[in-house]
């Protein structure tokens, strides 16, 4: 029996303070995204879900050290998760810290079906800056363009472009990476310099404005797989057209 492929999600914004209301906001986009999900368990130390019938007061009760806790929709069987952790200015662009959200989840149908709309709700909760959504297998691809090897700089895998360590980037808006759908903010995409009608038709073709003014971008129609020529051949294009991205240039 094979493993179940998973969808890997992560944003990053502004830093925690106090009893921060992102974090419930952020668990609500996700709800509204996914048809009948509620993430209202929590986990016990020795991985058993617990229920939370107060789950948005023990969010903000929860808040330690820049994040919260694992919170999930309580089925082992069909596990979806979500939790916060702070990143510490030294190693985040602009020096600044930052609240990371990650998010995991079955890539099945209703999944596909709904990423864009998952992305969208917990970035804007969170009012992150950017984000992306990936299938696992490939984020781990990504991961190796920043990751730095024994002799130092990284080794990309596939061709990718090598990109900077995030605490090597000007700003927190600038994304540090591409990946499947991609959720930029407003100020994110001015950053990068998206987007440009002349050159990005194939992009909005497959792009959805937010509420708040910034964008999810979807890369390729099908889930993002390397091993896929095309797609490979997309992610590359992407990186050409946005040197701005993992620091590489100025847009």
């Amino acid at each position: 029996m094979t493993a179940r492929r998973k969808l890997a999600v992560i944003v990053y914004a502004p830093a925690l303070v106090g009893k921060d209301r992102r974090t419930a906001d952020c668990v609500h986009g996700m709800e509204r995204a996914l048809p009948g999900l509620r993430l209202d368990w929590r986990l016990s130390k020795g991985g058993r879900p617990i229920a939370l019938p107060q789950r948005d007061a023990w969010l903000l009760d929860s808040i330690e050290d820049g994040g919260f806790p694992i919170v999930c929709n309580g089925d082992l069987r069909y596990p979806v998760t979500v939790w916060g952790r702070a990143r510490d200015g030294l190693f985040s662009a602009g020096g600044q810290a930052q609240f990371e959200v990650h998010a995991k989840m079955p890539l099945d149908e209703p999944v596909i079906a709904s990423a864009a709309a998952v992305i969208e709700g917990l970035a804007e909760g969170a009012r992150a800056s950017w984000g992306h959504a990936t299938p696992y297998d490939t984020a781990v691809d990504i991961a190796y363009q920043t990751a730095p090897t024994l002799e130092g700089p990284p080794s990309p895998r596939r061709g990718l472009p090598a990109l900077k360590l995030f605490e090597h980037i000007r700003s927190p808006e600038i994304p540090y990476y591409l990946g499947w759908l991609n959720y930029w903010s407003a100020a994110a995409a001015q950053a990068i310099g998206f987007p440009d009608p002349a050159r990005d038709a194939d992009l909005l073709s497959r792009a959805r404005r937010t509420e708040s003014g910034g964008w999810v971008v979807q890369l390729t129609d099908a889930p993002l797989d390397l091993d896929t020529p095309a797609h490979l051949d997309a992610l590359l294009r992407a990186y050409e057209r946005f040197p701005a991205i993992g620091g590489r240039s100025a847009p």
